[in-house]
């Protein structure tokens, strides 16, 4: 390979490489929100269930075999 295909071939990988980082960050920044929405529902959830009168938050319950 001559030196200008080799230049086109590194530039086009450097873009690539590029995209690529951008997908990431964007994936991790969405994960993150998505991780903070889930706690929060988590979160929600549960003190939902607390201040239900007479039930027991499944997290406390006993197995039936118990």
């Amino acid at each position: 390979m001559d030196t200008t295909a080799l230049e086109e071939r590194i530039a086009h990988l450097t873009r690539l490489v590029e995209d690529l980082s951008d997908v990431v960050a964007r994936q991790d920044s969405d994960l993150t929100l998505a991780a903070r929405r889930i706690e929060m529902l988590m979160q929600r959830e549960a003190t939902r269930e607390a201040d239900q009168p007479g039930s027991i938050p499944l997290g406390d319950e006993r197995p039936p075999h118990w």
